[in-house]
């Protein structure tokens, strides 16, 4: 394992990068990135991330992971001004800047992403706020080698306070990509904890899954090992590493309960990314001491030897006693039985 530090224009980074493994066929280089978006800025973090992208591949990823809501922000701390029966003409404006700093999917947004990964020759899994009309949702887009879009994931449940800043996906965007370093899926934070989700990806074969995340606690770390395990499959988790100077200053952004306890370099969220193989052996991280970039080399014939001695989906299935039905088909709030109506089209 290699601690390197990175070029570039940010404070300092490093990468953790495991060189043991030789170079085959059957090996993925996959990165998980750990570092802090450059809040109510897309296009700074846009440059953020494509010379995170330079870095991740100039030590020869295929693979690169980012952390959650990392294009358009992870608004830790602000709860937009709401209690139970009241909402804020601070907290709507909070929400306003929010809106504006998240992308259309499809979007030049989009579209920039998929020229990096081309560029670069690297499958991309970016952590994004998506703005679909005026709601928002906490999404994370796919990206092959040459490019391509694949598609997006929709995280299902936000958690807690989130709820009142995203809505809610669905079944139709829940996808495990077949692609030619493996089959690529991904859930965001607590999703992770949802045992339901976690079967329906494992019906669909995958092998590398992505959890982007924003939780630093030191308990995120069983749950990764617990999926790979689970799952017979490597587990990449991305989070951000932010400390309180990576958000605005007051009083345009504000920690509600922490903001008189906090210096600019406190740390808000510590990282702790981690790579973890299909036996529960982390291969790299976790990392809490700053951004990084966290590297490992999966061989994919783990995958095969964990599935051997446990398949959830497979010998170790009982559907006669236990089985899971997945609504996939997209739920939408408004439906019209002929294309041609009267009024306004969108």
């Amino acid at each position: 394992m290699a601690l390197v530090s990175t070029t570039g224009n940010d404070a300092a980074v490093f990468s953790e990068v495991d060189m043991s493994s030789s170079d085959s066929s059957s090996t993925v280089r996959a990165t998980v990135i750990q570092a802090s978006t450059i809040f109510y800025d897309t296009p700074a973090t846009l440059d953020k991330a494509e010379r995170l992208l330079s870095e991740a591949a100039s030590y020869g990823s295929q693979l690169v992971v980012f952390p959650e809501a990392f294009i358009g922000g992870y608004p830790r701390g602000s709860n937009f001004g709401v209690t139970i029966g009241n909402r804020t003409l601070k907290g709507k404006e909070d929400f306003r800047k929010y809106h504006a700093s998240a992308i259309n999917v499809p979007g030049p947004e989009v579209d920039r992403l998929g020229a990096m990964a081309g560029k670069y020759k690297v499958f991309l899994v970016m952590g994004v706020i998506e703005k679909d009309g005026y709601t928002l949702y906490c999404t994370v887009l796919f990206f092959d080698n040459q490019g391509g879009y694949l598609g997006k994931h929709r995280k299902l449940m936000p958690t807690a306070l989130e709820r009142i800043i995203w809505g809610f996906g669905d079944g139709s965007t829940v996808p495990v990509f077949d692609t030619q370093i493996g089959k690529i899926g991904a859930a965001i934070c607590w999703e992770n904890k949802m045992p339901l989700l976690r079967t329906a990806m494992y019906a669909k074969g995958i092998e590398i899954y992505c959890a982007p995340t924003a939780d630093s606690r030191e308990i995120w770390q069983a749950s990764m090992t617990h999926i790979a395990l689970e799952g017979g499959c490597f587990v990449l988790s991305a989070n951000q590493f932010c400390r309180r100077k990576d958000y605005p200053p007051p009083p345009e952004y504000v920690f509600t309960g922490t903001e008189e306890d906090l210096t600019p370099e406190s740390v808000v969220c510590a990282g702790g990314s981690v790579i973890i193989s299909p036996s529960g052996t982390v291969l790299a991280g976790p990392n809490y001491d700053g951004e990084a970039l966290i590297t490992a080399d999966l061989d994919l014939g783990e995958i095969v030897r964990a599935k051997f001695d446990f398949d959830v989906v497979g010998h170790y299935a009982r559907p006669e006693v236990l089985s899971l039905i997945v609504k996939d088909d997209p739920a939408t709030p408004v439906s019209f039985t002929s294309e041609k109506t009267e009024g306004s089209q969108k």
